[in-house]
């Protein structure tokens, strides 16, 4: 049996996507030496429901969620705002740029979360926290490389990066290599009158 490992999210536009990579080539330069993976910014989403690897028996029935999910919820903005660290800023593992949405991106998520669960695709036990992962601290950074990173992300002023218009959400495929994931997106699906 083949199998996928995806993940469904929504998309950012082209000029969100050139702010990241402006306040992410910035913080790289601040971070230069310490352990931090920098996520490719083409690569940058906002992750609705993450599947792990599924049947290819089961594409159609995620589509057909996805479908429904979409058919359901307008189209909405979204807004790239903020900078902060899961689980804090003082114990960075997890770089992210906050999101501003309306009540739909909470919806569209909790919708697609409670269908894949039921087709065994088990629900985030986390409440959903939509963010946008800049980088990823290295598991064994010392305490005090740790704390350098936490005061650099204090000391940056970080408002609103920039806002788009979500239309659809979308299916992707990610094909893990030494150089970083590549997702592959195999399937969209337009928000409600789009």
């Amino acid at each position: 049996m083949n199998v996928i490992r995806s993940f469904i999210a929504v998309d950012l536009s082209p000029e969100v996507q050139k702010e990241l990579e402006l306040l992410r080539e910035q913080l790289m330069q601040q971070c230069k030496g310490l352990s931090v993976r920098w996520v490719e910014v083409k690569n940058i989403h906002v992750t609705l429901k993450f599947l792990g690897d599924v049947p290819e028996s089961d594409l159609e029935k995620l589509f057909k969620i996805m479908q429904d999910a979409a058919s359901r919820q307008p189209a909405f903005e979204l807004g790239a705002v903020g900078l902060g660290a899961f689980p804090n800023i003082h114990h960075p593992r997890v770089i992210w740029v906050g999101v501003q949405a309306s009540p739909g991106l909470a919806a569209l998520q909790t919708w697609i979360d409670e269908d894949t669960d039921r087709l065994g695709y088990a629900s985030e036990q986390r409440k959903f926290s939509p963010h946008l992962t800049l980088g990823r601290v290295g598991d064994h950074i010392s305490p005090g490389d740790a704390r350098r990173i936490g005061e650099i992300l204090a000391q940056s002023k970080v408002g609103v990066l920039g806002r788009c218009f979500i239309d659809a959400v979308h299916y992707y495929r990610s094909d893990l290599y030494r150089d970083g994931p590549v997702y592959t997106r195999l399937f969209s699906a337009m928000l409600q009158n789009n």
